[in-house]
């Protein structure tokens, strides 16, 4: 039997994110839960025809450094998935992508954050202008899966998207993760 949701009530609403207090009863036993509520994200990994992939490095707050990850971003009110991956392919690193197929879901932290993030692949790239919004400082980078491979089993990725993006792209276009 599912459980059944006694009360949510919002106690916090933000930009991104909204936090949720919800009381629950499963069973007998009735529980309070926090939900981070956010509505999802695209994570694009964009191949180039000679097998590169492009990355970008930003400073993440969170983690208090700059990250090397795949383009992503939050899927806004009334857009598709696949709307959101094209969007931000072209704000984050000035790509346009003929072919787009996802790859991937899952749920970031299903403990108390509700993200669900969409891993698309995208290929037969068309290079256009990058088009940041204002507060995304990014520097774009380029590399060989060979090369992306070493740099995950060495720990140079600390970002779980970046991580399960460029490998199961990798291993998906026939690379050896080995």
């Amino acid at each position: 039997m599912k459980p059944e949701i006694i009360e949510s009530k919002l106690i916090y609403q933000g930009r991104v994110f909204d936090v949720l207090l919800s009381k629950i009863r499963e069973s007998n036993v009735v529980y309070e839960r926090e939900i981070v509520h956010h509505n999802g994200s695209a994570v694009i990994v964009p191949v180039f025809e000679d097998m590169t992939v492009t990355l970008v490095r930003q400073y993440r707050h969170a983690a208090g450094k700059y990250l090397l990850e795949i383009p992503a971003g939050s899927i806004e009110k009334g857009e598709s998935v696949e709307e959101c991956a094209r969007r931000e392919l072209l704000e984050e690193v000035g790509l346009m992508a003929n072919k787009l197929e996802k790859i991937a879901e899952f749920f970031v932290s299903p403990g108390f954050l509700s993200e669900k993030m969409f891993v698309f692949l995208a290929t037969e790239l068309r290079q256009t202008k990058q088009k940041p919004e204002f507060d995304e400082i990014l520097e774009v980078e380029r590399y060989d899966f060979p090369t992306v491979f070493e740099m995950i089993k060495s720990g140079k990725f600390e970002d779980a998207k970046t991580i399960i993006g460029l490998t199961l792209a990798g291993i998906k276009l026939g690379f050896s993760f080995g």
